[in-house]
């Protein structure tokens, strides 16, 4: 039975027990993180866009990555997806002229769906988790995660894009223990009092509004948490475990030093003898070279071990695995709602293209002197 045939209260789970040794490795994992990291911690929302063209089914695609902390960021994403897709990617006029239409839209309205050539491109929102152990550990990394071969530490090394080419279809076959989350998370609802109550009522609402849950691939971020404090996030999300481990790195050579003052802000170097914590360490003469060598140390132990935790001086950084899920009803995945908090208003965000694909830099300032 898929989800278009149920009935209230019938969301159904296809399982499928894995065949193949790398999907068992991968399910033996799931098993262990349930077992050992069985507290969920939400976070809170984040929002993207994902799109539908007629023949797909069930299925949407993400188009803007769903990592974005507020519904108008992802809107943006929408507003830069459709202006690019009419300045580089069609000869048609008509086909601009509708693209463009969209984006006018876009730059004036808080709107969260919408229709250009026949794609229906939805805002959509996600909730952010992770699993804790019973000493209110992060999980870390599982040893199936994806992992490069051989690590590229290289600071302008090209890294995979996060929810690239990614279809989400809720008629998907999944693992048991895919399965059991998927169905032990249909419940989660938002109920502490220190939710305000539009915030708890939005939740509830959604619960049967969209009362299935799609599961979407982990995301890595650095974690940090010193002297008993709680955890506090320490960068932005990553695709890859490894891409979090090459920030840390440069946190602890390039932004620490300079964050305590051991470097000068404005001293850089250039892109193959940058000035952090390594070189200065090399020479030898900065009086700072003892602080400076504590970070070093730490960011090549990273290096050589692959490490996915490390303390130094009393703080402790973690690469946390995060999850998301996105909530599901008979119209496809959830959007924005009432409560969520929008910090920015929509704005015109590229210079004014026409529907032959000249772009006008001198009509766009005008605008903005304008406003």
């Amino acid at each position: 039975m898929s989800h278009e045939d149920a009935g209230p209260g019938e969301w159904p789970v296809v399982v499928r027990f894995p065949v193949e040794p790398v999907e068992a490795a991968v399910e033996a994992d799931a098993r262990d993180a349930a077992v050992h990291s069985n507290v969920l911690a939400v976070r809170g929302p984040l929002f993207g866009v994902m799109a539908q063209r007629e023949g797909d089914g069930r299925r949407w695609r993400v188009v803007v990555e769903v990592t974005h902390g507020g519904p108008q960021e992802a809107r943006d994403g929408l507003n830069s997806l459709l202006w690019f897709r009419a300045k580089d990617d069609t000869e048609d006029r008509a086909e601009r002229r509708a693209l463009l239409k969209a984006v006018a839209r876009l730059e004036t309205e808080r709107i969260d769906e919408l229709t250009v050539l026949g794609t229906r491109y939805r805002v959509v929102r996600a909730e952010e988790y992770t699993g804790m152990d019973a000493h209110g550990d992060i999980e870390l990394p599982r040893p199936t995660d994806p992992e490069p071969l051989t690590p590229d530490w290289d600071r302008r090394a090209h890294s995979p894009r996060i929810d690239e080419g990614l279809v989400l279809d809720p008629d998907a076959p999944l693992s048991p223990t895919q399965a059991a989350e998927r169905l032990s998370l249909r419940s989660l609802a938002y109920t502490g009092s220190r939710f305000p109550a539009s915030v708890r009522r939005d939740s509830a609402q959604a619960v049967e509004s969209h009362p299935d849950v799609l599961l979407m691939p982990a995301l890595f971020r650095i974690m940090e948490r010193s002297d008993g404090e709680p955890w506090s996030t320490g960068s932005g999300l990553h695709a890859t475990a490894h891409d979090a481990r090459r920030t840390l790195d440069f946190a602890l050579v390039w932004w620490e030093p300079r964050a305590r003052g051991l470097i000068p802000r404005d001293v850089l170097g250039d892109a193959r003898t940058p000035v952090d914590a390594r070189t200065v360490v090399a020479e030898g003469t900065d009086p700072a070279v003892a602080e400076l060598a504590v970070l070093a140390e730490a960011a090549d132990r990273i290096r050589a071990e692959r490490l996915d935790e490390i303390e130094v001086d009393g703080t402790l950084s973690r690469i946390g695995r995060i999850r998301r899920l996105l909530r599901w009803g008979p119209d496809g995945p959830e959007g924005p709602r009432p409560s969520d908090i929008d910090s920015q208003d929509p704005c015109r965000l590229h210079p004014l293209l026409d529907e032959d694909g000249t772009i006008h830099y001198e009509d766009s300032e005008e605008v903005e002197d304008a406003t």
